[in-house]
């Protein structure tokens, strides 16, 4: 916002005993040379109505979409509805001391947020200022809240993986740098923990991660905030928060603050992932603003507009060219849903703007299979393209396995099973279902993920007793890079196996579930 320049200390500008008397007349006469006299134009308005965190405004015939409008005393609001008579304006905090009467003055620039390396690790909400108690933030510089996304022809294919830690989503839907992967489910049921697991995973990577908090209760923010302390890199998190009890304004801009933040990032040729928690309340939001604003309503109440308003925020992800940089943003936006109905208005915009969507069922989180994911309505768009070759080798039939024994599950419910090659084919989806389980805060390693599918798929843990699944996991994790130390480096480092590495695994894995098997015990 306006910046107050520093005018020095009240005798800042006498002549001291460092500055001989001279230099300093002939720097106080520069300065009134060169100081601008005249009258200034300043566009001057009314407020006529204030309520609600809106404000209605004549005499501005002049203002912009988007101009930051002066209320005085440091508050502020943006022209959101412009009208023949009036401006609808969005105050930026609740509006208390403006009343009807007072005057407004246009400020011919638009709302701005400060960007840099100097909000990493802090908490901020979505004008910048700190929330963390640690002082103000050391900003590289301010740009506006919304910015133009990047042309097709500054754009690179996504092919680069983002690598979550979550196994069904690394084997079943993987994710690529530049992709907006659409997270959506009923209430409660993990769509933050997922996406907050995401960011973890990035505690070894190159990825810089920012959290917009939108309408979110203080309780699960504050969770989400422990979280990554205690498991990610907080050092390479920024937190952007606008509460529930906040002014509409400041919970309408959060996500674009947000990906502002997280462009400056991707501008100079780094890597960013931004999650949007969650774009339903966003949509609320903009709806109550229309509404108070007096704007048309439409399907739902919405205004018209609601489709582009996400779109033209989601489209700023991307990957770009080297030419441009070559940095990437990559955007997990969330989304809730009303008993499961993917068919209503701000769920199938979303999904027809993302590259894809990770359905989270209230069912299977009810009967304990987390995270939640329906891998029959799931999909990524990018897919297999983006994966390292290792893992998609392992894992190039275990979504059709897993399918298969879903609906063998549902009939054999209705009657025995009807001869060995399915049951064999239904233990081996239990122990798909078992490996796709996952507890929250613990990602895997790419080399765990290789390790856990191939054993599964090349059925070397058909012999281990699925309770003791986890525990057999939890050795992998333990054990392979310290047993299997050349293994681990070439998937880390190159992502693929040759023919000897992949022999050496299995051998290991065979060995590894021998154990589990003659012990039938579960350890951990």
């Amino acid at each position: 916002m306006n910046e107050i320049p520093d005018r020095g200390s009240q005798h800042g500008d006498e002549p001291t005993s460092q500055a001989p008397a001279g230099e300093w007349l002939e720097g106080a006469r520069q300065r009134v040379a060169g100081a601008v006299i005249g009258p200034k134009a300043r566009q001057i308005g009314r407020v006529e109505e204030v309520g609600d965190g809106i404000a209605m405004v004549s005499g501005l015939a002049e203002a912009r979409l988007d101009e930051l409008l002066d209320f005085g005393n440091g508050r502020f609001g943006f022209a959101q509805v412009l009208e023949e008579e009036s401006v609808g304006c969005v105050l930026l905090d609740m509006g208390a001391g403006i009343e009807a009467g007072d005057q407004v003055a246009g400020t011919g620039d638009v709302l701005r947020v400060p960007v840099g390396e100097g909000l990493l690790g802090r908490i901020v909400d979505p004008l910048g200022r700190p929330l963390d108690g640690k002082g103000e933030i050391a900003a590289a510089h301010r740009e506006p809240i919304e910015r133009p996304a990047p042309e097709i022809i500054a754009r690179e294919a996504v092919t680069q993986p983002v690598e979550t830690g979550t196994l069904v989503l690394d084997t079943l839907f993987a994710l690529g740098r530049g992709q907006r992967e659409l997270i959506i489910g009923d209430r409660a049921t993990g769509k933050s923990t997922l996406a907050i697991d995401a960011i973890i995973a990035q505690k070894t990577s190159d990825m810089i991660s920012v959290y917009v908090a939108i309408g979110q209760k203080s309780a699960n923010v504050r969770r989400a905030i422990e979280a990554i302390h205690t498991h990610g890199a907080p050092e390479r998190t920024i937190v952007v928060v606008a509460g529930p009890s906040d002014a509409p304004g400041l919970q309408w801009i959060a996500p674009f603050a947000g990906m502002t933040i997280a462009e400056f990032f991707r501008d100079r040729g780094q890597h960013a992932l931004i999650v949007l928690d969650d774009l339903t309340k966003h949509a609320a939001t903009h709806r109550e603003i229309a509404l108070l604003t007096r704007q048309s309503p439409g399907r739902e109440a919405y205004p018209g507009d609601v489709f582009y308003v996400h779109a033209r925020l989601l489209e700023r992800a991307a990957m770009l060219s080297k030419e441009n940089g070559g940095g990437s943003l990559t955007a997990l936006p969330i989304a809730e849903t009303d008993a499961g109905n993917l068919s209503a208005y701000i769920p199938t915009n979303l999904i027809s703007i993302t590259d894809g969507q990770i359905v989270l069922d209230a069912r299977l989180f009810n009967e304990g299979q987390k995270p939640a994911v329906d891998v029959g309505t799931s999909v990524s768009r990018v897919g297999g393209k983006t994966q390292a070759r290792a893992l998609r080798d392992a894992a190039s039939t275990m979504r059709l396995d897993y399918a298969q024994f879903l609906e063998l599950e549902m009939f054999t419910r209705f009657g025995g099973l009807s001869d060995a090659r399915v049951r064999a084919r239904l233990a081996r989806g239990a122990r798909i279902r078992a490996i796709l389980s996952q507890r929250p805060a613990q990602p895997y390693r790419l080399a765990e993920e290789v390790a856990l599918v191939t054993a599964v798929q090349s059925g070397l843990a058909d012999s281990v007793p699925l309770e003791a699944f986890p525990a057999f996991a939890a050795a992998i994790g333990e054990r392979m890079k310290g047993e299997l130390p050349d293994v681990v480096r070439r998937i880390e480092d190159e992502g693929a196996l040759d023919e000897a590495g992949r022999t050496a695994l299995e051998d290991w894995l065979g060995g590894l579930a021998g154990e589990f098997a003659d012990t039938k015990k579960v350890r951990g």
